[in-house]
């Protein structure tokens, strides 16, 4: 494939920009979400909406671009070579050294006689220079985490270069994965790997093939940098916070993206334009010299953060909940508060428990709490109603992250049987 040099989008038809436009009432279009960027002293803010309810929240500073390297590709020198540890030490030019574990490194098995997976001092030496790519930010004492295993992820497709990785996400229908596969045997460059993206749904192969070629041209640049380059440096940076998440997330489900910068919303909406001109329209500027208030301040986003700030969160009912966290988990416990309710105890209890799996789940993603998380739940009796509220879970918690859903599951005590 030869290396595309310009953005001009993929030329689509009035029926496919219909399509991916998603519902629109009046000419407006009807989305779940909406997406405010809000831009200050070089300090970028992102909210996102359900509605009019905050749901994530996300900063970046200047001084984010020590600590927050995930995703970046260095030229990196290789300071020391455990083995007892299967790892080695990696200088790629941050405070602290990162560390590249036996699992993450790239080499030829033809070399090692396709013996299995060779040991790290087999194939790393102290003082040695490799290419790397951050896959953890480093925290506190701990340095980043590096694999040799590189991806560039487009707006469609992620390239893995040198590889020979081949994958369509599992969150896609069979028949559009079958679609894709055709699509995928005909554009994968022999020497690389690619993943299809649950973004690619109904994309067409042009603008798939577009997307395999614009990361190319990114992987020669890389490459080529290297070459000029000493270790440690920075071969390859990670875009700035608001295109990572209009990259993964922004789609047909979003209403609409406001943003109250000039430069940022013209760079924002020539980036769309380029990867999916149908939604470019649900780009717009938010100018703070002619609107009465600021961007955060007429959807509410100040007020409802302050709120997330609290120990202590209410429920609809009177309720309420009280989040703690301990180095080790977080504990949420739930009252009733307010709530007295108007039949029976079971009856309020259950109304109670079910308001709060609703707000634990919106909590959970908004201060973005993982790990080990332990729910106290108000005590029930009733089996029947007691296998309900799981069910309930499951309703209000497929917004929240993965690994949250896999790694959190509530338990409670609900007695003996009637």
């Amino acid at each position: 494939m030869e290396a595309v040099t310009d953005d001009a989008p993929v030329e689509l038809d009035e029926e496919t920009l219909k399509s991916r436009r998603g519902r629109e009432r009046r000419g407006k279009p009807i989305g779940r979400y909406m997406m405010c960027v809000s831009v200050s002293d070089g300090t970028t803010q992102i909210a996102v909406l359900e509605g009019r309810q905050l749901i994530e929240h996300y900063l970046s500073r200047p001084a984010d671009d020590v600590s927050e390297i995930h995703g970046n590709v260095y030229l990196s020198k290789v300071q020391n070579v455990l083995p007892g540890m299967e790892a080695a030490f990696v200088d790629i030019g941050t405070p602290k050294n990162a560390v590249l574990y036996r699992g993450d490194l790239q080499y030829d098995e033809k070399e090692f006689g396709g013996k299995g997976r060779p040991r790290i001092e087999q194939v790393l030496r102290s003082r040695q220079t490799i290419l790397a790519q951050v896959t953890k930010n480093p925290i506190a004492h701990k340095g980043a985490r590096l694999t040799q295993e590189v991806s560039l992820p487009g707006r469609f497709v992620v390239l893995v270069p040198n590889s020979s990785t081949y994958g369509i996400s599992k969150r896609l229908p069979e028949s559009e994965r079958k679609r894709l596969r055709n699509v995928l045997d005909r554009v994968k460059p022999k020497q690389h790997g690619v993943i299809v993206r649950t973004a690619a749904e109904n994309i067409t192969k042009e603008e798939i093939e577009r997307d395999v070629r614009r990361l190319l041209t990114q992987w020669d640049e890389i490459e080529n940098l290297a070459g000029r380059s000493q270790a440690p440096s920075l071969l390859y940076r990670e875009p700035e916070m608001a295109f990572r998440f209009i990259r993964e997330e922004f789609n047909k489900d979003f209403r609409g993206v406001v943003i109250d910068d000039p430069d940022m919303f013209n760079r924002v909406r020539t980036y769309v334009e380029s990867v999916n001109p149908a939604l470019v329209d649900r780009i717009s500027y938010h100018n703070p010299e002619t609107e009465s208030l600021p961007l955060f301040e007429r959807h509410h986003v100040h007020e409802q953060l302050r709120k997330a700030l609290d120990r202590k969160v209410w429920l609809p009912s009177g309720g309420s909940l009280i989040i703690e966290h301990t180095e080790a988990l977080t504990v949420i416990d739930v009252n009733t508060g307010k709530n007295v309710g108007r039949s029976s105890l079971e009856e309020t209890v259950f109304r109670n428990n079910l308001e709060a799996a609703e707000e634990i789940a919106r909590q959970l993603r908004l201060r973005d709490i993982g790990g080990i998380i332990v729910i106290d739940l108000l005590t029930w009796r009733s089996r029947p109603i007691v296998r309900r509220w799981p069910l309930r879970c499951e309703r209000h918690w497929p917004g929240t992250r993965p690994e949250l859903r896999s790694l959190t599951y509530p338990t409670w005590d609900c007695g003996d049987d009637p």
